[in-house]
């Protein structure tokens, strides 16, 4: 199903549903600030293991990201220390992964990689449903490793055409953008720059 959401006020009633379909297992395809990402509930182990074998990974040795709907929300599944936290508040919400070594309060399945991924997002689409949500939502980039064509990534209905079989519903907030979110891995004493993407760094 391909669902037209509009940023600027997502509907109420569109919303709770997507919600109730990621708490029941479902996987979905949605809009962030960056390019598109797909994505299902962090708690639902045979949803996050169709995700990978969606995008062909490895989820015992691929890092996965989590999106939050705020720093307080992700407190909870990862350490971070003072300097950490305001680096994140200068950059969140926006086009960032975040690095971060992972708590005791992670979900069975991450817990053997222990660290995380964490995005929050500046779209309002993916921010409300995680909202609604309760918790964060496990997420990774529609976009292949192939040489895939770019409208894939940015036109939702390009999207839905290749993906409708495989997820529940696919979201579309418009054209999403071209390049993927910047990574910092913040485990170490210094933030180190894993992947410039469409964040500026200053750091």
């Amino acid at each position: 199903m391909l669902l037209k959401i509009y940023p600027e006020n997502p509907n109420e009633r569109d919303v709770q549903r997507i919600a109730e379909i990621v708490r029941n297992g479902g996987v979905i395809i949605f809009p962030t600030d960056t390019i598109y990402g797909i994505g299902c509930d962090i708690f639902n182990t045979k949803a996050v293991e169709k995700v990978c074998r969606i995008k062909g990974l490895d989820p015992n040795k691929n890092r996965l990201s989590f999106i939050c709907n705020d720093l307080s929300q992700l407190s909870e599944f990862a350490k971070v220390d003072n300097r950490t936290f305001k680096l994140m508040r200068n950059c969140l919400p926006g086009p960032y992964t975040f690095i971060l070594n992972g708590s005791s309060n992670l979900p069975k399945l991450f817990k053997n990689k222990k660290t995380v991924g964490i995005r929050i997002p500046d779209n309002n689409i993916i921010q409300t449903i995680v909202k609604e949500l309760g918790h964060p939502m496990m997420t990774t980039s529609v976009k292949n490793d192939d040489d895939e064509v770019i409208e894939y990534i940015s036109d939702p209905e390009l999207i839905h055409e290749k993906y409708k079989k495989l997820v529940d519903i696919v979201i579309d907030g418009g054209y999403g953008e071209v390049q993927p979110s910047t990574i910092i891995d913040c485990t170490d004493e210094e933030p180190t720059l894993v992947r410039q993407g469409l964040g500026p760094v200053d750091f």
